[in-house]
């Protein structure tokens, strides 16, 4: 029964660094963030860092390395938006 846990541990790392990786990148490149939602990008990012505590807090290396990669490409994709949105006077 461990592996089967360990297998869905991984591929569920895999997604979500594969969900949030490409956005990043998309707008890294392109500093296009007119299509994100602000409030739902950060809700995603708060996820993010909360799974980030409660991976140190049960000692479960998976879970801290793949949302600590979210929490940064969320942060990245936020300050962007903001230097756009806010600082850019929109």
């Amino acid at each position: 029964m461990e592996l089967w846990i360990n297998i869905v541990g991984f591929a569920a790392a895999l997604s979500m660094i594969g969900g949030y990786l490409p956005q990043a990148i998309h707008t890294i490149r392109t500093r296009d963030t007119d299509g994100i939602a602000l409030p739902t990008f950060l809700l995603l990012g708060l996820g993010s860092v909360l799974f980030v505590v409660q991976g140190i807090m049960i000692d479960n290396w998976p879970l801290i390395i793949t949302n600590a990669i979210t929490t940064v490409s969320s942060f990245i994709v936020f300050c962007i938006k903001m230097k756009n949105d806010h600082f850019s006077g929109k």
